[in-house]
C-alpha cells in the first residue's frame, strides 16, 4: 500500500516540474511527459521512492541513528523546523555553514557557546553589563540561533542527510558526499539527481508539496522511534526475567564474613566459646551417672548375703517351737 495516494500528490502539485527548457538530462528517467512548456513528473516513481525512503530513515532511526533535515529555500524553512522540532531531529533553515559535517568540531563548539550565552542571559548576567554590551551579546544570540540554533540536538554526525532542493544546498551534499552520509533529497526536474543516494522525484517549489514529504520523513522518524522504544522495554523486561530466573534456580549463600563486621564476628565466637565454670558444671554432670553406675553392684551384693540369712532364722524357730511342744 502506498503511503501517499495519487489524488493527494496531485492535489499538492507535486507532479509539476520546471519548464522543459531548464530539464536537466539526468532527470529524464522521472519525467512523465510534457505540457503547456512543463515538464510532468512521473508519481509513480515517487510514490515508490518514498515509500524507499520512508523505510530507510524508519530503520536507521529504530537503530538508533539521526537524520539531518537540511531547506534554506523560503518556501521550505518554516515547513523543515516545524517537522524536524515534531520528531525531535537536527535541522538547517537558515543557511548552510560550510564544514557543518567537514568541521563538525567547530561547529559544536559554536553550538555550546550559544547555550552558554542563553544560561548567562536567563541567569540575569547580562544585567549587571553595560547596555552596549548587553545588546551585542543579544545579537550573536540570535545571529547563531539562526544559523545553529537546529543543530543542539546533534551531538555527532548524523546517520542521513534530507534535503529540499538538491540545487541550492549543493555545499551539503557535497560534505555529505565526503563522509559517505547517505543522502535523501526531494529532487526538481533542473536538478542533478547523480549525487544524491536516495532520489524523490517531486516538486521542491510548491509548499503543500513540501510539507507532504517533509511530514511523511518526520513521520518515518516518528515510527521508528516508537519501534526503538518497543525494543529496548521489552529487552529490558526480558533482562529482569532472566535475572528472576537466574536467582530462583542458583541462590548464593552469602557467608557471615560479607554481611558482619570483624568486631561483630569476635563477638559471636566469644560468646559461643563456653566458659571455665560451664566446663566445670558439665563435668560435674558427667561424673555423678558414673558413680551412680559404680554404686549399684556394690549394692546388689550387700543385698544377697541378707537375703541368705533370712532362711536360717526361719528354720531355728521352727526348731525351738517343736522343743517346747514336746
Amino acid at each position: 500500500m502506498a503511503l501517499v495516494s495519487m489524488k493527494t500528490m496531485l492535489e499538492c502539485g507535486v507532479h509539476f516540474g520546471h519548464r522543459t527548457r531548464k530539464l536537466h538530462p539526468n532527470m529524464r528517467p522521472y519525467v512523465f511527459t510534457e505540457r503547456n512548456g512543463i515538464h510532468i513528473i512521473n508519481l509513480q516513481i515517487t510514490q515508490k521512492a518514498l515509500k524507499e525512503a520512508y523505510n530507510l530513515v524508519r530503520d536507521t532511526v529504530a537503530k538508533g541513528g539521526t537524520v539531518l533535515f537540511v531547506g534554506t529555500k523560503r518556501q521550505a524553512q518554516e515547513t523543515i523546523a516545524s517537522e524536524a522540532q515534531r520528531c525531535g531531529m537536527p535541522y538547517v533553515n537558515y543557511r548552510w555553514l560550510g564544514g557543518t559535517l567537514t568541521n563538525w568540531r567547530t561547529i559544536g563548539q559554536r553550538v555550546r557557546y550559544l547555550e552558554e550565552l542563553e544560561r548567562r542571559r536567563d541567569a540575569g548576567e547580562f544585567e549587571r553589563l553595560t547596555k552596549k554590551e548587553a545588546l551585542q551579546l543579544n545579537r550573536q544570540i540570535n545571529r547563531l540561533q539562526q544559523r545553529v540554533g537546529g543543530l543542539r540536538v546533534m551531538k555527532g554526525l548524523p546517520d542521513i542527510v534530507f534535503v529540499v532542493d538538491v540545487c541550492r544546498e549543493e555545499t551539503a551534499i557535497k560534505e555529505a558526499n565526503r563522509l559517505e552520509i547517505p543522502v535523501v533529497a526531494v529532487v526538481d526536474t533542473n536538478c542533478d539527481p547523480s549525487r544524491v543516494d536516495y532520489v524523490i522525484p517531486s516538486n521542491d517549489d510548491a509548499i503543500r508539496a513540501i510539507k507532504l514529504i517533509v511530514g511523511k520523513i518526520a513521520d518515518a522518524v516518528l515510527e521508528g522511534k516508537a519501534i526503538r522504544e518497543k525494543e529496548q522495554a521489552e529487552a529490558e523486561a526480558e533482562a529482569e526475567t532472566m535475572a528472576a530466573r537466574a536467582y530462583e534456580e542458583e541462590e548464593v549463600e552469602i557467608p557471615d564474613e560479607a554481611l558482619l563486621g570483624t568486631s561483630t564476628l569476635e563477638k559471636i565466637q566469644a560468646e559461643a566459646e563456653p566458659t571455665a565454670e560451664e566446663q566445670e558444671a558439665e563435668a560435674a554432670e558427667e561424673a555423678i551417672p558414673e558413680a551412680e553406675a559404680e554404686a549399684e553392684p556394690e549394692a546388689e551384693a550387700a543385698e544377697e548375703p541378707a537375703e541368705a540369712e533370712e532362711p536360717a532364722e526361719k528354720a531355728k524357730e521352727n526348731a525351738e517351737a517343736a522343743e517346747q511342744e514336746n
